[in-house]
């Protein structure tokens, strides 16, 4: 162990910080650039070679993300591997022994879940997600830290039990981790930052502290935790970027609306303001979306071929009721045709065709590019109804030039909040 105020090249030890079974973590200023860093140094017992080292940071330094801890310097000095990393003022661990609002909880796991949504897409997993494994810096930002030299890469990565007693999912106990562990262990992280309690086994809901979560956080959000923290692997988000999704589309309204003191006449106004914009919206883009329905959460005008809301971001936002379509999908309950051989919206079953007639149908504005097909479509259709090839056309919107950043349909983001064809977040 190294002591205060000793030098290691050219840093001055200040104080150890944290000691892992992988590694000990000291604060330290780098006496070159002036700078405090704090300096990982692994167990080399542990490790059969230095070459070990070496792959893993190589690794480690190819990940650049602004809610991952980053390598600034690896090197060997005086017989130690030393990695210098940043330097934050506490880990989350250590913050959640204090109060935390909920506008900043919200904050910190939008962040926590962007550090998880990248390291999957990396095909990175962690395997071992704990409040002190987020640090945290100036403004409150939060950096995911500690991947483990024998873990960071699928490569790489060895079936064990390694990880955090607390947090560990249960097939990572067993020895075989995969990216749903991380999620596991996500939900717990974020469990507690809700509602102050760690769950313990049998993970049996409602758990402890689930007053507490309730009455901070929305249905929807509570929800998500829920299947986050599933026993049973296959129930929860297949990976990080899933849940992240999740998370982003009830983000906006994740906090529980406390009843408010002001006057019902404030209220009036801004629901009479809603109801101004949706008449405004209605008369520019009724004709081209056709949304003669309403979101069954929030009342605003929506299609059936939406996947959300573009309102609330809610899931399959018009009514079953609400089709105008001759019959009803079995497994999306929006309309179809008698004549469709699938559905458009969905990736169902074959409908039985009691008809060989077919009806035409002025929506009728495009064709399947499927060569041996060529059918009629609808805007909008995410598959054909006759040949329920996918359509792979960036359909856009008739009076409007802007389309989703991420799936590339068209959008009205000048009255949009959420992308209805997605459920992202549109960029204002």
């Amino acid at each position: 162990m190294l002591r205060a105020r000793q030098k290691l090249g050219k840093y001055r030890i200040v104080s150890r910080i944290a000691s892992g079974p992988l590694a000990d973590v000291y604060a330290a200023a780098d006496s070159i650039h002036r700078t405090r860093v704090a300096l990982k140094i692994p167990k080399t017992d542990l490790y059969p070679s230095q070459d070990d080292f070496l792959r893993e940071v190589q690794i480690a330094t190819r990940r650049r993300h602004p809610n991952i801890l980053s390598v600034q310097d690896a090197s060997f000095i005086d017989g130690r591997f030393v990695i210098a990393l940043e330097l934050g003022t506490e880990s989350l661990a250590d913050r959640l022994e204090r109060r935390i609002s909920t506008r900043h909880a919200i904050e910190f796991a939008d962040q926590a879940l962007a550090a998880l949504a990248y390291a999957h897409a990396e095909k990175i997993i962690h395997c071992d997600i704990k409040p002190e494994n987020f640090i945290l810096f100036p403004g409150n930002s939060l950096k995911l830290a500690d991947f483990g030299f024998a873990k960071i890469s699928l490569r790489t990565l060895k079936a064990s039990g390694s990880g955090t007693i607390d947090y560990i999912a249960p097939e990572q106990a067993m020895g075989r981790p995969k990216f749903q562990s991380d999620v596991f262990s996500m939900g717990l992280v974020l469990y507690r930052l809700f509602s102050g309690k760690l769950p313990e086994w049998p993970f049996k809901w409602p758990m402890v502290g689930f007053d507490r979560l309730r009455a901070r956080v929305s249905p929807e959000f509570a929800n998500l935790l829920r299947k986050a923290i599933q026993l049973d692997p296959a129930d929860r988000y297949r990976n990080g970027a899933e849940m992240y999704a999740a998370f982003r589309r009830v983000k906006r309204n994740a906090e529980r609306q406390k009843t408010l003191s002001r006057s019902r006449s404030k209220g009036r106004k801004r629901a009479s303001w809603r109801r101004v914009q949706w008449r405004e919206f209605q008369r520019q883009f009724r004709p081209d979306l056709g949304t003669d329905h309403q979101c069954r959460r929030c009342h605003g005008p929506v299609s059936e071929s939406m996947q959300a809301c573009p309102w609330c971001a809610t899931e399959h936002p018009s009514r079953r009721a609400d089709t105008n379509m001759p019959a009803i999908c079995p497994r999306c309950e929006r309309g179809v045709k008698s004549d469709w051989r699938y559905c458009a919206w969905c990736y169902g079953a074959g409908f039985e065709v009691e008809t060989r007639r077919r009806f035409s149908d002025k929506r009728y504005t495009a064709k399947c590019p499927n060569r041996g097909c060529r059918e009629p479509l609808m805007p909008y259709m995410r598959y054909c109804p006759w040949c329920r090839g996918k359509v792979k056309k960036s359909w856009k919107i008739a009076g409007s030039r802007h389309k989703c950043s991420s799936c590339g349909w068209g959008i009205v983001p000048e009255y949009w909040d959420y992308c209805p064809w997605c459920s992202t977040p549109v960029e204002k």
